[in-house]
């Protein structure tokens, strides 16, 4: 049976992709962001790809927006299988120089948007006894690189939910899962450089498409895992950085994003 899957932020990027990914598998995917013309536009290219779509403008930073993007979802499609956590974007800076407006509102859209839209999700998975939260975090989440810290302390909040989640949710079919890519190739350097108001490099290091992650998103689906590593290296950092996290500092030197000369 074609699953159900809900996704916020599926305007563009990460969010966008998995949707066509999983569309091609004949899902019904509910579709959120706040950009109307930019979910009609992915909404045509889901049912183009073989899915059903379900387009509905919502706010991650807002409770009811969140409870109403379940509701219309279960009301248009009868259950929900999957509620992927996308909604997100970054700041550059040292933490010294990070604004509290701008923590505040890296904040409620990064962890609370998480923490809406799983908490919305979570009735109704406990009333089917299924369910799976997909949470796209990073491995800055994981892993703190130079003048990433807010954002890395929204994405190690989220994990650090997930982990908890995943702990009272043991032994029943209700799965929560951890997705951390490496800097992938969206919108997210543009809207960076937007909200800080300074141009900054893109990230360095490895590289990898939303394609490839929306692959791995795909097969978490089919087969639920605690963590999603789609450049699997990555594992790696996570590895060394907690057998010795003096010596992954001086690593991770060189994938800090610096400002634009």
């Amino acid at each position: 049976m074609p699953r159900v899957i809900a996704i916020t932020g599926a305007s563009a990027g990460i969010g966008r992709a998995t949707a066509l990914r999983l569309a091609r598998d004949g899902a019904a995917i509910a579709i959120c962001a706040r950009r109307r013309d930019r979910l009609d536009e992915v909404a045509r290219e889901i049912a183009n790809a073989g899915g059903r779509a379900l387009p509905l403008v919502a706010d991650v930073t807002s409770e009811t927006d969140m409870r109403m993007f379940v509701e219309k979802t279960v009301d248009a499609f009868g259950r929900l299988d999957v509620m992927m956590c996308n909604a997100g974007f970054g700041i550059y800076g040292a933490i010294d120089d990070i604004t509290p407006e701008q923590m505040r509102k890296l904040m409620d859209v990064n962890f609370f948007g998480t923490y809406y839209a799983a908490r919305a999700a979570l009735p109704v998975f406990r009333r089917q006894q299924r369910g799976h939260i997909v949470i796209v975090s990073s491995i800055a989440g994981k892993r703190g690189v130079p003048y990433m810290g807010a954002y890395s302390a929204t994405k190690f909040a989220q994990i650090g939910m997930a982990e908890c989640l995943r702990a009272e949710v043991y032994g029943s079919d209700i799965h929560v899962s951890v997705l951390c890519p490496i800097s992938t190739p969206t919108e997210f350097t543009e809207v960076m450089q937007r909200e800080t108001g300074a141009a900054v490099t893109g990230a360095l290091g490895p590289k990898q498409s939303v394609e490839q992650v929306a692959e791995a998103v795909a097969r978490a689906i089919e087969k639920p895992v605690p963590e999603i590593y789609p450049y699997f290296t990555s594992r790696g950092l996570v590895v060394l950085n907690a057998i010795a996290p003096g010596f992954t500092d001086k690593i991770v030197q060189r994938f800090g994003r610096k400002p634009r000369v």
